[in-house]
């Protein structure tokens, strides 16, 4: 998906908008000055100093997950040999790891903002590099809890100063991107972490043989961490682009007694947000469970260092495998419900985990709970962003993100501890069978049952379509109602709202494909079959008077069905282009939002087979604008304000929903500047369709 705009962030109806749920709680689309941007990836790490910062962050977060490894790797290394000993230590560097957050929070944000930027994020990473290396010197549990508060604390200051400058080195309409890669780095580095630790464990047991000193993998992982931070910071100290000063003014800051109270007062009141929050928060303590316990519990099934590694790495890959694909898979299933799901097979993946007592098993059902924390954590912070009101938005979000710290701090402290104290146990079933038991698969077990129960009650309470059986919107998901594209041809639909300039950009991109040689058929709904010109004048005449929502919908049914059949189709099939200035989303968005009416996307897609444009332009515009545009007014057109914007939402949503498919451009933008952003845009798209005439495309 890619946008076009003309100014910046002072629409306030995009605002709006967003706020309510059409942009999945990211920021809005807008930037200042005439640009065009595109959703890969690709090009915002083409900016020099992001990517530079970007590398300094994928080293850092690698070298953070690589420390908790090490960190309780080595801390049940130095504790005494007995079980609930190995178990209390683990549990005193997992807690001590997330103490620092709960006490220093606000403070170590105060201090962020007062400080320079970049001279921060570089003697932030060397002062952490060099306090990993003195772990190994030291050698002392003593020393591995006080390293771990200064890091963690130093960790609390760099954060914030690197939240604070992402948007000074990318512009502002790629944001957005740049927010994704940054996070999908912070948790996705988890996976190579384990993988490195794995390689060091096992290197450190060949090497031995030949190099006495090189005798504890845990130290060669704490050393290599540290490199990892030095290089980093490094990395860092070669941008110049960081501009110099504090990261925010003082008066955007609020207490943390402030925060708290606004945030626990929203949440009280508010039974969906109740809902969102206790499980986010499940979604966090289920995965803290495994990993506050995954080191004596691999040790319980017979494994080492490396088996541990491959724990971790297998938590955080479905975690991150969670949060980018089971949106997309489960596209039927509404977010509400899909939490819910998620929540409640995360708590059945860990009850497997504590059963199955196979290391081999017990990873792959690893990578399941990661998944489906994952897909809750997504869909609930998602869920959050669409249903939290602006004003109370940043503080709720600082009240999740203590609670968070909260109960992960007494998950990784507690479950370690509980497993101590119930230790390894055996159970004599008679003469000659004897059932063995731990601590770890114990508390796993119990955990999942609070799990299982949470996301019980989150989706009872959240269920947003009591009517309709998982069984169904899972079978639409993954076989049913399939999207169908045109294997010859290009398909082109042009959609938005009303004055959006929709007709001028679809007769402006005929004329350019024309003198590029393609057969291109230019059409528009309603009304361009005979049928559909007589329902044209039914369904937008002022004449007809008001209509009930169903009965509307299925007039523009039918014109959409004698449209595909008789026009698009056989256009398609000889391999012409075709552009239509309007398609399914404008049902979808003015039935659908507009009016309310639930049933009209299966109506819409049975009614033209499910076939879907290989691109849709999406001509965004704030209604007022639009409508200022007409003197005389259609039907729809007379419609109220509340209506048109309710459209608006909606067609963001549905280009929010599927990117790779929209070209979102701001209607405001230089008219000949949206052509060219067009052209470009389907500029990728031309091998579908047969040209005629031998000119190449400029």
């Amino acid at each position: 998906m890619e946008f076009v705009t003309d100014r910046g962030s002072d629409c306030i109806s995009c605002k709006q908008a967003t706020l309510r749920g059409s942009w999945y709680g990211g920021p809005p689309p807008y930037a200042e000055g005439v640009s065009v941007t595109g959703p890969s990836s690709r090009r915002v790490l083409a900016i020099p100093a992001f990517r530079r910062l970007w590398i300094g962050l994928g080293l850092s977060s690698l070298g953070d997950w690589l420390g908790l490894l090490a960190l309780t790797a080595m801390a049940s290394q130095l504790a005494d040999a007995t079980y609930a000993a190995q178990n209390f230590a683990i549990a005193s560097v997992l807690f001590v790891r997330v103490l620092p957050a709960l006490v220093l929070g606000p403070l170590a944000g105060y201090i962020a903002d007062r400080l320079d930027r970049r001279r921060t994020l570089v003697m932030g990473d060397i002062a952490r590099g060099l306090i990993f290396a003195s772990i190994p010197i030291v050698h002392t549990l003593q020393w591995v809890l006080i390293a771990t508060v200064l890091i963690e604390a130093i960790s609390l200051v760099w954060l914030p100063a690197k939240d604070a400058t992402v948007p000074n080195l990318v512009p502002r309409h790629q944001l957005a991107e740049a927010n994704q890669i940054m996070l999908s780095t912070t948790y996705g580095s988890a996976l190579p972490a384990g993988v490195i630790f794995i390689v060091l464990s096992l290197t450190t047991k060949v090497l031995h043989s030949s190099l006495d000193w090189l005798d504890d993998s845990v130290a060669l992982a704490l050393w290599f961490n540290a490199g990892s931070f030095l290089v980093s910071g490094l990395v860092i100290a070669t941008l110049r682009d960081i501009p110099p000063g504090p990261a925010l003014a003082v008066e955007d800051r609020q207490g943390v007694v402030r925060v708290i109270v606004d945030g626990w007062s929203y949440v009280a009141r508010t039974p969906l947000i109740r809902g969102l929050v206790l499980g986010i928060t499940g979604a966090f303590a289920a995965g803290g469970v495994v990993i506050g316990l995954a080191r004596v519990y691999v040790a319980d099934l017979g494994g080492g260092d490396p088996a541990y590694g491959l724990l971790f790495a297998a938590v955080f890959g479905g975690l991150a495998l969670g949060m980018w694909r089971a949106p997309k898979l489960l596209t039927a299933m509404s977010r509400p419900r899909l939490f819910g799901v998620a929540l409640t097979l995360a708590g059945v993946m860990l009850a497997a985990i504590a059963l199955v007592a196979n290391l081999v098993v017990v990873v792959v059902l690893s990578v399941g709970l990661g998944c489906c924390a994952g897909a809750a954590w997504i869909t609930g912070y998602t869920l959050l962003g669409l249903e939290v009101e602006d004003s109370l938005r940043g503080r709720t979000f600082a009240f999740v993100q203590t609670l968070i710290r909260m109960a992960l701090a007494l998950v990784l402290a507690l479950a370690p501890l509980l497993a101590g104290l119930i230790g390894r146990r055996q159970l004599r079933v008679n003469e000659d069978a004897v059932l063995d038991y731990n601590g770890a698969a114990i508390t796993m077990f119990v955990s999942a049952l609070v799990m299982i129960a949470v996301g019980v009650m989150s989706y009872r309470s959240m269920n947003d379509k009591p009517g309709t059986s998982l069984r169904s919107e899972l079978r639409r998901s993954t076989l049913s109602e399939s999207a169908v594209y045109a294997d010859r041809g290009l398909f082109l639909a042009f959609e938005g709202g009303e004055g959006a300039g929709k007709s001028t950009q679809a007769r402006r991109l005929e004329g350019w494909l024309r003198g590029q040689g393609f057969d291109v058929v230019l059409t528009h709904e309603p009304g361009d079959s005979v049928l559909g010109r007589k329902l044209r004048q039914i369904l937008l005449d002022p004449r007809t008077g008001e209509l009930d929502g169903r009965t509307e919908t299925l007039l523009y049914a039918a014109d959409k069905a004698e449209h595909v059949e008789r026009l698009v189709k056989p256009a398609l099939s000889r391999g012409a282009v075709v552009i239509t200035d309007r398609y399914v989303d404008s049902t979808l968005a003015y039935q659908g939002a507009g009016r309310d009416l639930a049933g009209t996307e299966r109506v819409a897609r049975w009614a033209t087979a499910d076939l879907r444009p290989h691109l849709t332009v999406l001509l965004d515009v704030d209604p007022r604008v639009g409508l200022d545009r007409f003197a005389d007014r259609d039907r729809l057109e007379a419609e109220p304000l509340a209506f048109h914007e309710r459209v608006r939402e909606s067609f963001l949503s549905l280009a929010g929903a599927d990117p790779s498919h929209y070209l979102v451009v701001d209607a405001r933008a230089d008219r000949d500047e949206i052509t060219r952003a067009v052209q470009r845009r389907v500029t990728e798209l031309l091998t579908l369709a047969d040209r005629h005439v031998g000119v190449e495309v400029q």
